[in-house]
């Protein structure tokens, strides 16, 4: 039986916030669309007090910022990307181009071909968030991306050195300093200062997901990344301090993070909100945490694994955290996730930020049909054919035209009637099926 200790807000509450956030992006998209780089600026100046008449940064505004940081944080910049190329690179490797003869004569394939352009968002206001770069940048132009563009907002009112090394050091053609909507409206729609760009990929706030979501189509987007979610499944063989330093090391992301421990445990799940509680009162950034636990934290009972996998399932978290006695339980049976962390010894924090598996995953449920950025979405894998016999187009025209007329497709069929005529050589009245 799966009983809840303790729930985040209602449905009802979370849906009118969303309404209200659907409004506000349509507004201000529309808004750049109409305005362009008068519009970028004005929203700029409202939402972040950021103005410039350029907000694409100069060569030496990057050596800047680089040369703010030591010789040891370029270093672990460095170090972080490398394990992100590495991985990147090996799931590269798995992509391969296919041709295949499927009948004498008959040839299809497909390639993967890279997106031209791509525009990369760098969450920065409430945090530096470097490792967003490593992520986007590195996966495109391991993919082939020819252009990678990137824009972060300012942090505390200037440039962020971190932030602006990582872009560059992650190999971005061009950097901006923008954030929020006017930023990802600005790659997506262009503007006589900013190309536009093709595919628009990274995380965000709410703001930043629901803009995404409203410009798909237009461009195409990795997937909807909204606030951050961690659901950490434990048993009895792990103590509540694990569990509820994972918890609030995700629920500091943001006031709107949802944090949710599922356990067999009701001893582990009582000791773990107390320690919540406890950390709450030392931990710095406790003000944003609190929020997070109070509005959108969860704490839920069950008797079995497999009542903890099917709730897993049904909650279908962007970060899961597994400390059970078999973790590889949950790896073989789960089938909704954005990224598992796997036992003890690893934790969201080494996604987030190093170990090299991508950190922009699905939110809001949509684990359920996709998983989270790779190299693989920055490819279109694209189909081609080619008949090499007469023999074998006759044939293939002699079916394509009966399905065709099947279908009264009279148009359609005679592309096919046309090639059994000259290369099958048999006479079909225009306008009938081959016989």
């Amino acid at each position: 039986m799966i009983r809840t200790l303790k729930r985040g807000m209602d449905q009802g509450t979370v849906r009118a916030a969303d309404a209200r956030i659907r409004e506000t992006v349509e507004t201000i998209l529309g808004e750049i669309e109409a305005g362009g780089d008068a519009a970028v600026r004005e929203l700029s100046i409202r939402f972040d007090k950021w103005d410039r008449t350029d907000y694409r940064l100069s060569d030496q505004e990057i050596e800047a910022c680089l040369s703010q940081l030591s010789r040891r944080n370029l270093d672990d910049i460095r170090f972080a990307q490398a394990q992100v190329r590495n991985f990147a690179q090996k799931q590269r490797e798995c992509l391969v181009d296919l041709e295949v003869e499927t009948m004498p004569g008959v040839v299809l394939g497909h390639k993967n071909v890279p997106v031209d352009s791509v525009g990369c968002y760098v969450p920065g206001g409430k945090y530096p968030l470097l490792a967003s770069a490593h992520m986007s940048v590195i996966t495109a132009k391991v993919a082939g991306v020819r252009r990678v563009v990137t824009c972060a907002p300012p942090y505390q009112g200037k440039l962020a050195p971190a932030i602006v090394a990582a872009q560059h050091l992650a190999g971005a053609d061009a950097i901006y300093c923008l954030g929020g909507i006017q930023a990802v409206g600005a790659m997506a729609l262009g503007t006589a200062t900013i190309e536009p760009v093709d595919m628009l990929v990274g995380p965000g706030n709410a703001f930043v997901a629901e803009a995404k979501r409203q410009l798909f189509g237009r461009v195409g987007i990795d997937l909807f990344a909204g606030p951050t979610e961690t659901l950490v499944i434990a048993d009895d063989t792990v103590d509540a301090e694990m569990c509820a330093t994972d918890l609030l090391g995700q629920a500091e992301h943001g006031p709107e993070s949802p944090a949710i421990l599922l356990t067999t445990s009701e001893t582990l799940a009582h000791a773990t909100m107390a320690e919540v509680e406890r950390l709450l009162g030392i931990l710095p950034t406790a003000e944003i945490a609190r929020k997070a636990w109070e509005a959108y934290g969860a704490v839920i009972v069950c008797d079995t694994d497999e009542e903890m996998v099917a709730e897993a399932d049904r909650i279908a978290s962007e970060h899961v955290q597994v400390m059970t006695r078999d973790p590889d339980y949950f790896l073989k049976n789960m089938r909704n996730y954005g990224a598992l962390f796997l036992g003890p010894r690893t934790n969201v924090a080494f996604g987030d930020k190093v170990i090299g598996t991508n950190h922009t995953l699905p939110t809001k449920k949509a684990a359920r049909y996709t998983g989270g950025l790779w190299v693989g979405k920055f490819l279109k894998t694209c189909t081609y054919q080619r008949v090499l016999t007469d023999a074998a187009s006759a044939m293939v025209g002699e079916y394509c035209s009966r399905l065709c007329m099947l279908e009264g497709f009279v148009g359609h069929a005679e592309q096919a009637n046309v090639r059994v005529r000259r290369y099958g050589g048999r006479n079909i009245p225009y306008g009938e099926a081959a016989e």
